[in-house]
């Protein structure tokens, strides 16, 4: 019989430290997952806004040497992402379902453009006013044309995500903590005869809380490495998807939330476990069953 509820003992413990281990496996993934979009909100809105194109239309009497000094303008300025000089003939053929058949036509009604993407700094409404003035001061430019309206909303949105981003992570932080505690003070409270028992034998309270933070500590490095190697396979699979990120590229940001995913699940699997033993210690005999 002894030895029967000795096995059944240490299932429940071995079942205990798992629950322990899988909480702060989940929490942290789902921490540290949250930490590397926050390191990457940048990256992201840097792309969506560089994508917005901004078109410069030449005059019909604007000759070769002219959009040729413009391109060389462009190639100097230090608020060019990338640029594509576009014939009016370029232009037809990639219209033709609205123009139809550009070669029948008298007049090409289209003008030699510029598609230019910006460089995401100056996606600002007032950055690019100040470069379509810039643009409008050449004389053979018929017209400067993007969409004010989606540069406003993206960087409104924006804004509004990274708020957000910032209230969710302060409150998944919060909720990390309670439950990684609560799920340490339950593996704990099966030993709390033996910690009583310890006490009333004259162990001080150092020395009975010294074995159970250290269990705690290898519980939270256990459930912390699981977390980072999930990570790791999460970070693969989104520099593979997504690939203008250059996740694996610039690592160190990546490295450091590794390195808080770590640090963070030993730490507050110390702490909790030091709490969770005080509160059992300060417990009388009567208050344990």
């Amino acid at each position: 019989m002894a030895s029967s509820f000795d096995q059944f003992q240490k299932r429940r413990l071995i079942s205990s430290y798992f629950s322990v281990i899988l909480i702060i496996f989940i929490v942290l993934t789902l921490l540290g997952a949250l930490g590397l979009f926050v390191i990457n909100t940048e990256k992201i809105s840097g792309y969506v806004k560089e994508n917005i194109p901004l078109t410069v239309y030449f005059k019909r009497e604007a000759k070769d040497s002219v959009v040729t000094a413009f391109g060389k303008q462009l190639k100097d300025a230090p608020y060019i992402k990338d640029y594509n000089f576009v014939t009016k003939e370029d232009a037809a053929e990639k219209n033709k379902d609205i123009l139809g058949d550009f070669e029948t036509l008298i007049d090409n009604p289209l003008f030699d453009s510029y598609d230019i993407h910006l460089k995401s700094a100056y996606v600002q409404s007032d950055s690019i006013k100040n470069i379509d003035v810039e643009f409008r001061s050449n004389p053979m430019v018929a017209d400067v044309s993007y969409d004010a309206v989606v540069v406003e909303m993206a960087n409104e949105n924006i804004k509004k995500i990274s708020y957000w981003i910032l209230i969710i992570t302060g409150g998944l932080t919060f909720v990390a903590m309670l439950l990684i505690n609560s799920s340490l003070r339950l593996s704990i409270y099966s030993h709390r005869f033996t910690i009583k028992t310890m006490q009333m034998v004259g162990a001080t309270k150092s020395f009975i809380r010294r074995p159970f933070i250290w269990r705690g500590i290898k519980l939270g490095l256990i459930g912390a490495l699981l977390a980072i190697a999930a990570l790791l396979w999460l970070v693969n699979y989104v520099d593979e998807k997504l690939p203008f990120l250059n996740i694996w590229k610039d690592w160190v940001p990546t490295a450091i939330v590794m390195g808080g995913v770590l640090g963070f699940g030993i730490i507050i699997a110390a702490i909790s476990t030091f709490f969770a033993t005080q509160r059992f210690l300060n417990l009388r005999t009567d208050d344990l069953y």
